[in-house]
């Protein structure tokens, strides 16, 4: 496996291009990915190919979109060597599974995205429209796993538990959708140019059934936005500022024994949803 070399190539800020150096990423993110020759993969923003190559060696068939058209000569040329790699130019946040010829439910999703789209990326891949509406067993078709590098940052809240500072509606979401467990950290000084961050890869599992009981999914959510849409609040107060009434919020106290001035970051999973199983 190689790695980039921007040799010649000036990265755009507006693409928040940072290629990968280190060749240790690559393959522990390939490990991660159990690849075999039957697997499908979606690789979002290959860049220079640095994890492109990796990944044509394990699964067999690659797609990789990319949004930077001054690539194209990198990864034509690497796709004319490569005859189970696809290279797709466009936005990934303005396509769809269908639209790239690839059966979701039968497909890994591999991403080193720009950190600024992170959590849309995050939301589109998780179906965080569809999950907000309906129960996640509704869901016709989930990513097989999908692999992200994103800000350390981000994936300390995407694995944050109740009561800490990291823990808000993100956490929530995602570890509803999925089962999400960290992969390994990456320091800034492995990419160039070399940010002002440190990364993390994180892998998630998209679940096929909700791990807790939510009779009704909108409600639970409307919680969720709730609770955390006042952070300093009392979750007695937050929840009356997004709409409920404050009898209905009494009532709801009292059945499920939950304290209401305790503040929404405290709250487990189980425990937003018992409570919008009250309300």
């Amino acid at each position: 496996m190689t790695t980039s070399s921007t040799q010649g190539f000036r990265t755009k800020k507006r693409f928040g291009q940072n290629f990968l150096k280190d060749p240790a990423v690559p393959a522990a993110i390939i490990e991660a990915a159990e690849l075999t020759k039957t697997d499908r993969v979606l690789e979002i923003g290959p860049g220079q190919g640095a994890l492109t190559r990796g990944l044509l060696e394990e699964a067999g068939e690659v797609v990789a979109v990319e949004i930077d058209t001054r690539l194209t000569s990198t990864l034509e040329a690497l796709q004319a060597e490569q005859p189970h790699l696809r290279v797709v130019w466009g936005d990934f946040l303005q396509t769809s599974f269908e639209a790239l010829g690839l059966p979701e439910a039968q497909t890994k999703v591999i991403a080193n995205i720009p950190y600024y789209i992170t959590s849309p990326i995050l939301l589109k891949l998780l179906h965080g429209d569809a999950i907000e509406r309906a129960p996640i067993e509704s869901i016709p078709e989930w990513p097989e796993r999908i692999i992200l590098m994103v800000q350390e940052e981000v994936a300390k809240r995407l694995l944050a538990k109740p009561g800490t500072k990291d823990y808000g509606s993100l956490s929530v979401i995602c570890q509803y959708a999925a089962e999400i467990t960290p992969v390994i950290r990456v320091p800034r000084t492995a990419f160039i140019p070399r940010p002002q961050v440190d990364s993390m890869v994180v892998m998630l599992k998209p679940r096929k059934k909700a791990p807790i009981d939510v009779a009704n999914p909108k409600r639970f959510f409307q919680v969720v936005h709730g609770a955390f849409g006042q952070r300093r609040k009392t979750l007695s107060n937050a929840l009356k500022g997004a709409g409920f009434e404050k009898e209905a919020l009494e009532a709801a106290f009292t059945t499920t024994g939950i304290d209401p001035t305790r503040r929404g970051e405290t709250l487990s999973l189980e425990e937003f949803a018992a409570l919008a199983r009250a309300l």
